[in-house]
């Protein structure tokens, strides 16, 4: 089988798709070559079209050959094989990656040019890219799309290597796949035209998508009334001398209030973080997920791991949320990932911040240094069973905390908690850790 162009892929692809059923679809491209193809795709479905950015990550002297791949919020499939063969140091391998995650979160401004992310949590979502060589890159979007929420994940390809699904699992549910020529070296061997796809097409067809369907519902958030549902999709937090972007979400009779801390190299989108919230919400939460740097700081390594300026803007943000009248009465607990979890206890520490309840996800508490003596406030650190070092780095913790803490290890979970179940049980045990100790405080 041979393809005109990107556009004649897709039209296929989107036959074969519609075939296997796909209820209440997304669909992802993949930058930039997957974005003509997804945007037949999500024409003919009439589902929204938005992209997953992932950047290949390339051996050193032979660019073309994938040694793994990175993503949004902080998605990575590394490729041991490869790397032995190549004989790539992790000094090597850091480097490049730094590099292409800088790329990664570019790219994906560039393309969304200020819209938001289309949410994926419980639905069919379709991850379509213009073919597939070594997966890598494939299959960091599929993560992503599953760490989203994603209730069901469809990788669809007009060509693939043979053997195309069984590699695929189990990060894709389904893979469709229109062709796997027997002597397949490059994807661009099933196109008569393989042109290199530009970053402005991307933003064309991704503009044009956005166009042609009616915004997403919000829910006005004001005027407020004492007990309506509130939605901010972005709300500007003054913290100190910068200006700090946010997404604000209060659920009617809300009884808290859960500011989220991110980790490093991730923000206010994190599809993990995101996924939690989803769950609070559900148990009468209100959540607040904020951008700790500016963009123009998140480039500079030594602010992304400043335990004492993220901790200050988490201290400015609780601050700005006692001061709005829909928050002003609300207990606040604190959800903090990684370098965040860090930044949300050293925060804690201070006797102003009056926060009712920590949660640490794969956090780094160590980093809090001699502060954790000082957190006064219920303090639950989840680890992943298999994040090993970071466990140890956890239960050390424990043991220089004063307050009533417990550490939670989820069997057989790596750090982002990215295996089956793994996220779920996360935010089980926030969403009981949250309710327990966020009374309604007294008007």
């Amino acid at each position: 089988m041979r393809f005109a162009n990107r556009a004649d892929a897709g039209r296929r692809l989107a036959a074969a798709v519609s075939a296997v059923g796909v209820p209440d679809a997304v669909v992802v491209g993949l930058p930039r070559g997957g974005v003509p193809v997804a945007y037949e795709v999500a024409r003919a479905l009439d589902a929204p079209l938005d992209v997953i950015v992932v950047r290949k990550l390339g051996v050193p002297f032979q660019p073309e050959l994938a040694m793994g791949a990175v993503g949004e919020d902080g998605a990575r499939v590394i490729n041991d094989r490869v790397l032995a063969l190549a004989h790539i140091s992790d000094g090597e391998l850091a480097e490049i990656e730094e590099r292409e995650r800088a790329e990664v979160r570019r790219r994906a401004r560039r393309f969304r040019a200020g819209r938001p992310r289309v949410t994926l949590a419980g639905r069919t979502v379709v991850v379509v890219d213009d073919g597939i060589a070594t997966g890598s890159t494939a299959r960091a979007a599929c993560r992503i799309a599953r760490a989203q929420g994603a209730a069901r994940v469809i990788l669809a390809v007009p060509v693939a290597a043979e053997g195309v699904e069984q590699r695929m699992r189990p990060d894709a549910d389904e893979v469709v796949c229109l062709t796997t020529p027997r002597d397949f070296f490059a994807v661009g061997q099933a196109y008569t035209d393989f042109s290199q796809v530009e970053d402005d097409q991307v933003e064309e067809l991704l503009r044009r998508a956005a166009d042609a369907r009616p915004p997403a519902a919000t829910t006005s958030s004001r005027p407020y009334g004492a007990d309506a549902p509130v939605r901010d999709p972005e709300v500007i937090v003054p913290a100190g001398t910068v200006r700090l972007t946010g997404d604000l979400s209060l659920p009617a009779g809300a009884r808290g209030i859960v500011v989220f801390a991110h980790g490093s190299g991730s923000s206010r989108h994190s599809p993990r973080n995101r996924y939690v919230a989803g769950a609070l919400e559900q148990a009468g939460l209100g959540w607040l997920l904020f951008d700790l740097l500016t963009e123009d700081e998140e480039i500079d390594r030594a602010k992304v791991f400043d335990i004492e300026l993220l901790a200050r803007r988490l201290l400015d943000v609780t601050s700005w949320l006692r001061e709005q009248p829909t928050t002003r009465e609300l207990a606040i607990g604190y959800f903090g990932a990684s370098t965040g979890a860090a930044a949300a206890l050293s925060a804690a520490a201070d006797p102003d911040a009056d926060v009712a309840a920590i949660v640490s996800r794969g956090g780094r508490p160590d980093l809090a240094g001699s502060r954790l003596a000082l957190v006064r406030a219920p303090t639950l650190l989840i680890v992943g069973g298999d994040d090993r070092v970071v466990l140890d780095l956890n239960r050390a913790a424990q043991r220089q905390l004063r307050c009533e803490t417990c550490v939670e290890v989820v069997p057989g979970a790596t750090h982002l908690f990215e295996e089956p179940g793994a996220l779920e049980r996360v935010a089980r045990l926030a969403a009981d850790w949250f309710t327990t100790h966020l009374a309604p405080a007294a008007g």
